[in-house]
């Protein structure tokens, strides 16, 4: 084996020794369903803003994102801007408002479980139709991270892609099945800390090998001006309404992730939102500009041009060549902590859908915290056996794996949680019928591709309408309802 690779393995070996010790060390102090799913409530502002943005960006900000830049140029800030926005309102709206309501609501623990609660629903209809959605969306979604993970242990050793995709999942299931959502989130704060200064670190690299900033801009210039216009495309083409639309509805989509939600349930105290957002809002705009720069060095810092899916590899070859192996190591274990941070996040929300949402309402209800437990790390596997049996294409492209599962989301679960916190007439039956329209308008939408309209839009827009239409013929929620809703303010 050359000596490069020792050296890169080793700082590899070195950082999934650190993650795994945090999963066993967190293992010892998971007893209650509530420990291993929200840890109880005791998050911190920086764990909780930087385990969100971890676990929210994932490896496509190392790889699809700046894959798309290196193709599409300043076009692809139209998605960075929409996250950043989204990500804004997020924080802004809805955090601490869900923080609230959830303890109110029964100290609900998932966002199925507060749902219920919130609509006093004892038919628990609404708890397994959300889980269901919850299921399908996140198997994609987990398995895009897996796709991710195989891509980057394949082009920094070679190791073949399947065995390159079970290797990344194992590390993930072992903590995450381990540690639980306190595991999860302090492995997220790590991650989160690496994905940083490693997506800020490379473009200034590449920018420093070439000269500096103004000779790297004039390069870029001189192969394509078209990259520094974000209305066109870099064939000349301009860019259209609708794909402009499209692009910056990534935005909607943070509204219904419950990996990203569950972070704001999971707070010590609502008072502490605010500086999260300030830690969270400055860590995502940095590292948005940061990964579209990436694209745009790369397409000229690389002498070789990628091509087809070898685009979302650019940070990875851009790193080889810019760093000492044992740095380069360090910068590219970044790579599978973007992964990581949000497959493990993901087949948690996932695992404790299936456990508190399904085990517990239909088959077992009177089932222990310990049995809960168990049955949440046993889904873990079960979960990740399927997401890694939709991965094994090596052809699957990491951003358009997770444009679906975010469109899933955002539409099916976005309008149900912005209206129950925020709108005091809305009904059971609207909140059920936003997520069934929503979720089916995502997966049918998708399969046409009707006007080039990204599949976010119209799902947000259509479950939208059904909560409006069903909530105003439906009858009026009861007084204990509306007492807990204003409570709130």
């Amino acid at each position: 084996m050359e000596n490069q690779n020792i050296h890169v393995i080793l700082s590899f070996i070195l950082y999934l020794a650190v993650m795994m010790s945090i999963g066993v060390y967190f293992y010892r102090r998971t007893q209650k369903m509530s420990d291993y799913i929200l840890g109880s409530r005791q998050l911190g502002a920086w764990v909780t803003s930087l385990s969100a943005e971890a676990s929210d960006m994932s490896g496509w900000m190392l790889m699809g994102l700046p894959g798309y830049a290196y193709v599409a140029g300043l076009g692809a800030g139209w998605i960075a801007l929409g996250l950043a926005l989204g990500t804004y309102a997020n924080w802004r709206f809805i955090a601490k408002r869900l923080r609230k309501y959830t303890e109110a609501a029964n100290d609900s623990l998932t966002m199925p479980d507060y749902l219920q609660n919130r609509f006093h629903d004892t038919s628990s209809i609404l708890r397994v139709i959300s889980a269901v959605f919850i299921l399908i969306f996140f198997i994609i979604y987990t398995s895009s991270g897996f796709v991710a993970g195989g891509k980057l242990f394949n082009t920094v050793f070679g190791i073949p892609y399947e065995y390159a995709l079970l290797l990344g999942a194992f590390v993930v299931v072992f903590y995450t099945f381990v540690g639980g959502f306190m595991a999860v989130c302090w492995t997220d704060f790590v991650q989160g800390v690496m994905m940083f200064f490693a997506i800020i670190m490379v473009p200034l690299a590449g920018a420093y090998m070439l000269g500096g900033i103004s000779p790297t801009y004039e390069a870029i210039y001189i192969l394509n001006p078209e990259y520094f216009n974000p209305f066109s495309k870099p064939d000349g083409s301009m860019f259209s309404v609708i794909e402009i639309i499209s692009l910056l509805a990534w935005g909607l989509g943070y509204f219904g992730q419950p990996h990203i939600l569950v972070r704001f349930m999971a707070i010590r105290s609502s008072d502490e939102i605010k500086q999260a957002t300030k830690i969270a809002m400055t860590w995502v705009v940095l590292s948005l500009i940061a990964s579209v720069l990436v694209g745009l060095v790369g397409r000229v810092f690389l002498p070789t041009v990628l091509e087809g899916t070898d685009v979302e590899t650019v940070f990875m070859v851009m790193t080889h060549q810019l760093f000492s192996p044992f740095v380069a190591g360090l910068v590219l274990s970044a790579v599978l902590a973007a992964i990581m941070s949000t497959a493990s996040s993901q087949l948690l929300v996932a695992a404790s859908a299936f456990a508190q949402d399904f085990y517990k309402s239909l088959i077992h209800k009177e089932a222990s915290d310990k049995e809960l437990v168990w049955t949440s790390r046993t889904s873990v596997i079960v979960i990740s056996i399927i997401a890694i049996s939709l991965g094994l294409n090596p052809d699957n492209l990491v951003l358009d794996m997770v444009a679906y599962a975010w469109a899933g989301f955002g539409a099916a679960f976005g309008p149900v949680i912005l209206l129950s916190l925020f709108w005091r007439k809305i009904t059971r039956n609207g909140a059920l019928a936003g997520i069934i329209v929503g979720g089916l308008t995502v997966l049918i939408w998708k399969q046409f591709s009707w006007f080039g309209l990204y599949e976010i839009v119209p799902g947000f827009f259509f479950s939208m309408l059904a909560i409006y239409a069903v909530s105003l013929i439906d009858k009026a929620p009861n007084e204990k309802t509306l007492r807990i809703f204003d409570s709130i303010k």
